[in-house]
C-alpha cells in the first residue's frame, strides 16, 4: 500500500518537502494523510535540521479537498485533523512553502492559505466550493481571513467558484505566479533561499509575533469555526450535498 505522504529531504538546501500521495484521488484528505502531515509537520519544525518545508501534491492536482466517501462517517474526527493540520503548519516555525503546481479546492486551497508563502503555476485554479455542497468553509476561513481582504474573502467563500493563478495573486492569496508547472518548484527554491539566510529564531519569534497581533489567537478562531463546521456538517443540506455531489448532479436545495 502506498504511503499517504512522502518525505524527500534536501540536506544541501536545508529543505523537506512533504508530498500528499494520493493521486488516485487528487489528493484528497483522508484521516491517515492527515495524521502523517501532522505529524510530519510538527517534527520537521522540532527535530528536523531544515529551514523550510516545502508543501505539493502528487499528480496533476495539489489537492482536491476531502475526501468525502473516506470520511463521511467520522465527520467530526476529520474536522478535528484538519484543524490540526492547519495549525500546525501555521505554528510551524519553520519557514512554510505551497508549491501549487495543480489545482486546489476546499481543504486544499486551506492548506494555501495557511502557508506563509504560496507559488502557484498559472494554468491551476483555487477555491472554495462549500457552500455549493451544503457545507460551510469554517475552518480554512480563519487562515484565509489573514491572507487576503475581506472584500476578496467574501468573493471566495461566497461566490465558491474556482478562480484563475492570476486573480489569486491580485488578492494575495498567492505570492507568485510562474507560468508553467516546471516553474513552480525552481520559484519554491529560491524563496526557500532566501529564508534561509534568516536567523531561524527570529523567524520563530516573527511568526509568533504575527499570530499575536491579531484580536484572537488561531486556536481561539479555529475552535469557532470548528463549532460551526459541526453544526453545518450535520445539517440536512450538507447530507443533500455530499450526496449530489458523489452522484455528480446537481444539489436539490430545499428552499
Amino acid at each position: 500500500m502506498e504511503q499517504p505522504l512522502l518525505i524527500e529531504r534536501h540536506d544541501a538546501a536545508r529543505t523537506v518537502t512533504l508530498v500528499l500521495n494520493r493521486p488516485e484521488k487528487r489528493n484528497a484528505l483522508d484521516l491517515p494523510l492527515l495524521q502523517a502531515l501532522r505529524e510530519a509537520i510538527e517534527k520537521e519544525g522540532t527535530t528536523g535540521s531544515a529551514r523550510a518545508v516545502i508543501l505539493r501534491g502528487n499528480g496533476p492536482a495539489f489537492c482536491s479537498g476531502m475526501d468525502l466517501a473516506a470520511t463521511a462517517g467520522v465527520p467530526h474526527e476529520t474536522a478535528e485533523a484538519v484543524r490540526a493540520v492547519l495549525l500546525a503548519l501555521s505554528n510551524c516555525p519553520l519557514v512554510t512553502i505551497a508549491a501549487v503546481e495543480g489545482h486546489a479546492v476546499a481543504g486544499g486551497a486551506g492548506l494555501v492559505a495557511a502557508c506563509d508563502f504560496a507559488v502557484m503555476a498559472a494554468p491551476a485554479r483555487i477555491g472554495y466550493p462549500e457552500v455549493r455542497r451544503g457545507l460551510v468553509a469554517a475552518l480554512v476561513s480563519v487562515f484565509l481571513r489573514r491572507q487576503i481582504s475581506e472584500r476578496d474573502v467574501r468573493e471566495l467563500l461566497l461566490g465558491a467558484d474556482l478562480v484563475s493563478a492570476e486573480r489569486a495573486g491580485q488578492m494575495g492569496l498567492v505570492n507568485r505566479v510562474v507560468p508553467t508547472q516546471a516553474e513552480v518548484l525552481p520559484a519554491v527554491a529560491q524563496i526557500a533561499a532566501q529564508a534561509a539566510q534568516g536567523g531561524p529564531e527570529a523567524i520563530k519569534a516573527t511568526k509568533h509575533l504575527l499570530h499575536a497581533l491579531h484580536p484572537r489567537s488561531l486556536e481561539e478562531e479555529t475552535q469557532i469555526a470548528l463549532d460551526l463546521h459541526r453544526t453545518a456538517r450535520d445539517s440536512a443540506e450538507a447530507r443533500e450535498g455530499a450526496a449530489a455531489f458523489l452522484e455528480k448532479r446537481p444539489p436539490a436545495w430545499t428552499l
